[in-house]
């Protein structure tokens, strides 16, 4: 399977109010291993960006100024990513971009040559619920080094991102433990001993009425039951 990992930076928050794409970066897997064939430029936006944009990725209009503009760049893209599945996190935000980018030069919008999107915040949001799920908080969550990311760039984000979802998705092959014979550096036998005992703590009579307590307040401000009832019966 060919997947593409992509990040971009802009101009602003918004490409409906005229911000624009000003780089864009691309990081290849194959059968789930980087094959170091990336994708990366930088694009002349034709207008400033916004202060709160350039505090995060600091490109400048004098830097970008010189750069090729997006429609000089656009097959290159589209050839890069054609057929692969996408991943990016956030999808919706960089896919908005890209998709206005392309329906300005009356192409399909970008999302149409992409084999399927993962978005990696969604997965993130599902495997730690409650929990931060931002590019740094995952890196430190899988212990992925990000000390040298000082500000924010598409290529050096998309090979982080590339990290964290090879991380996030290795998953279990198995959850049993297979006893087989284990044997010491000088060849002999090591004794086979039985796997701990599995200890299982009931809840107290106490401890079931504080909790139906705490569903009938639920069920209270819900007006009806509550989705641990539900779930429950």
């Amino acid at each position: 399977m060919r997947q593409i990992v992509l990040d971009t930076e802009t101009t602003g928050l918004n490409p409906r109010t005229g911000d624009r794409v000003i780089e864009v970066g691309c990081v290849e897997i194959f059968n789930r291993k980087l094959t170091g064939n990336n994708y990366h430029c930088y694009i002349n936006p034709e207008r400033e960006s916004d202060e709160g944009a350039l505090a995060v990725h600091g490109l400048t209009t004098e830097f970008l100024s010189d750069k090729p503009k997006f429609h000089e760049i656009a097959h290159e893209l589209r050839d890069f990513i054609q057929g692969a599945q996408v991943i990016i996190h956030n999808a919706p935000f960089d896919l908005g971009f890209l998709n206005a980018e392309f329906t300005r030069m009356g192409l399909p919008p970008f999302v149409q040559y992409c084999d399927g999107v993962i978005d990696t915040l969604v997965q993130a949001k599902e495997l730690h619920p409650g929990k931060r799920n931002s590019l740094d908080a995952l890196c430190d969550r899988y212990d992925i080094s990000n000390a040298h990311r000082k500000l924010h760039g598409a290529l050096l984000d998309s090979e982080l991102l590339a990290d964290v979802y090879l991380a996030m998705t290795r998953g279990q092959n198995s959850l049993t433990m297979d006893v087989e014979e284990e044997t010491s550096n000088d060849g002999e036998a090591l004794e086979i001993v039985p796997l701990g005992e599995i200890i299982v703590v009931t809840a107290s009579s106490d401890e079931l009425a504080e909790h139906d307590t705490v569903l009938a307040g639920l069920d209270k401000s819900v007006k009806g039951n509550c989705v641990w009832r539900t779930y429950a019966a």
